[in-house]
């Protein structure tokens, strides 16, 4: 497997679809539960050249100040060539979206869209939809028990499976800033000053598990960013692994 995770593109330059409506991909459930439930990770495709960004953005800073959701922004460059290059905005970021898409087969992605816990592809999305979506995978339950801690440069991270995964997991270390305030200079945006949380800068696969026996590994971690640790679980396809459903989360202290 390529173990950087990579990320995907939007609407109107591809000839997207503008239906604007929650995807559900290949239930996870037969694989088991946990009796707890961590925080929900919730990602958001979106580009500060997309002028119907800017409401999903604020949705997503709404939801990034609760304690059970991880929210991260992943910024595409697909954008880009309307005149304004997203400071932000990472190739890698556009083929993981675009991953998402293959797995829930897809013909094509769109911005601004949020996925919630690996498993719902939610387009333009709205606060009730996604807050219905969020209670749903908490009401859930994990899938593994997850824990993680640092030690200067170091991180361990320690993970178990409530039964054994019926399929490999991958587990991917994220970096990203809290808050960035900024004016756009040109595009679709051109003087918009906007506020964005949790900027991801990096999302890299540290690891594969097969989620048989338990989980123990340590890997380097520099720097002052934020951190979080996904485990993930990792679908067959034609060429590559896909991103499935999101079997644990925890954020890095």
């Amino acid at each position: 497997m390529n173990r950087a995770i990579v990320g995907i593109a939007c609407w109107g330059w591809l000839g997207l679809s503008a239906a604007a409506c929650a995807q559900a991909m290949p239930d996870p459930a037969d694989a088991g539960r946990a009796a707890t439930a961590g925080p929900v990770v919730v990602e958001l495709y979106t580009s500060q050249g997309c002028t119907a960004c800017p409401p999903a953005d604020a949705l997503l800073a709404d939801v990034a100040r609760r304690d059970d959701v991880i929210a991260l922004a992943l910024h595409v460059d697909y954008w880009d060539y309307l005149g304004w290059g997203d400071p932000f905005a990472q190739p890698a970021f556009t083929a993981r979206q675009k991953a998402y898409a293959r797995a829930a087969a897809q013909q094509s992605v769109y911005t601004p869209q949020m996925i919630v816990a690996g498993h719902d592809l939610l387009e333009a999305p709205r606060a009730a939809d996604l807050a219905a979506l969020i209670a749903r995978h908490a009401a859930t339950g994990d899938l593994v028990q997850l824990s993680v801690r640092r030690d200067g440069t170091r991180l361990t991270v320690e993970a178990r499976a409530a039964t054994p995964l019926r399929t490999g997991a991958v587990v991917q270390l994220v970096r990203y800033l809290p808050h960035v305030a900024m004016t756009i200079g040109q595009g679709e945006n051109a003087g918009r000053s906007v506020d964005m949380a949790n900027v991801v800068t990096s999302w890299v696969a540290v690891a594969d598990w097969d989620g048989r026996g338990p989980l123990s590994l340590t890997t380097a971690i520099e720097g002052a960013e934020p951190a979080v640790v996904i485990v993930q679980e990792a679908i067959s396809g034609h060429r590559a692994p896909l991103p499935g459903p999101i079997l644990a989360a925890a954020r890095v202290e």
